[in-house]
């Protein structure tokens, strides 16, 4: 199946490992042209690397942290001087810390805002006049399962990930008439250092190994096992494509079934 996405241009934030690596390898893999970014040099550098030797994709690469405004800025602006557009704005970043609400004072709640809610609202905010001007556009926010089931000790997380699910939830109908979809994805339980780092934490608290975590998680969900990032990959490269043209305001789970809900 062609998805229509050879010459699209696509920004995809915290691409250097993980949910946001993946995404991009299967818009390079698909013929997308490419602008990552991420915090640390090295792995951002190795991850451009690896996507050009394997696809042959045009990949430009920025050291930027999007949980700052000059980090949102500096990742669009390279991107509109490279390639003069987006097409396709895939908004991700690090999780939040995990813990119950106890440990958390408001300079830790303004950071996952700060990460979370503002990178969101504000790389879309920058995107959207071209998208417009063009009548197509892809925005696509990489949120949790935690926003249908919340996740216990995961409070930040739990609030700020919903709060982006009602901005782009609110941001689809007003931008639909111009022929730019808005969608979630929300992953489940992923073989990512993330996940990794929720379980060394919890396994930390309970003072029990991180393998009885893993194994509880496992049990949970319906198909026994992690999901794999490029499973997750796969439903982004379609929400992005043509195929995708009238699929949006939509929040989907790729999470082998552990949301227990009906919808």
């Amino acid at each position: 199946m062609d998805l229509g996405l050879r010459g699209k241009v696509a920004l995809v934030a915290a691409a250097s490992r993980g949910l946001g690596r993946a995404i991009a390898e299967a818009f390079a893999a698909e013929g997308a042209t490419l602008v990552i970014c991420a915090r640390g040099r090295e792995a951002l550098e190795e991850t451009r690397s690896s996507i050009v030797d394997r696809t042959g994709a045009e990949v430009e690469a920025i050291v930027a942290d999007v949980a700052t405004s000059e980090g949102v800025t500096l990742a669009w602006e390279r991107a509109r001087d490279r390639f003069g557009r987006v097409d396709i704005l895939v908004t991700n970043a690090g999780g939040p810390p995990s813990g119950p609400f106890e440990t958390h004072d408001w300079a830790a709640w303004q950071r996952a805002v700060d990460l979370t809610l503002r990178s969101a609202v504000e790389l879309a905010r920058l995107v959207l006049p071209g998208m417009k001007e063009r009548r197509w556009g892809r925005i696509i926010n990489v949120t949790s399962i935690a926003v249908k089931q919340p996740v216990d000790g995961l409070m930040l997380s739990n609030s700020l990930r919903a709060a982006v699910t009602g901005f782009a939830r609110t941001l689809a109908n007003e931008v639909a008439r111009d022929g730019i979809t808005v969608n979630n994805m929300m992953p489940g339980f992923t073989r990512t250092e993330r996940v990794e780092q929720l379980n060394a934490a919890t396994a930390q608290r309970e003072a029990i190994d991180p393998a009885e975590v893993a194994r509880r998680i496992e049990a949970q969900i319906p198909m026994r096992r992690l999901g794999e990032p490029h499973e997750f990959a796969a439903l982004a490269a379609f929400l992005a494509s043509e195929r995708a043209s009238y699929i949006t305001a939509q929040s989907i789970a790729v999470d082998g079934g552990w949301i227990r809900g009906v919808l």
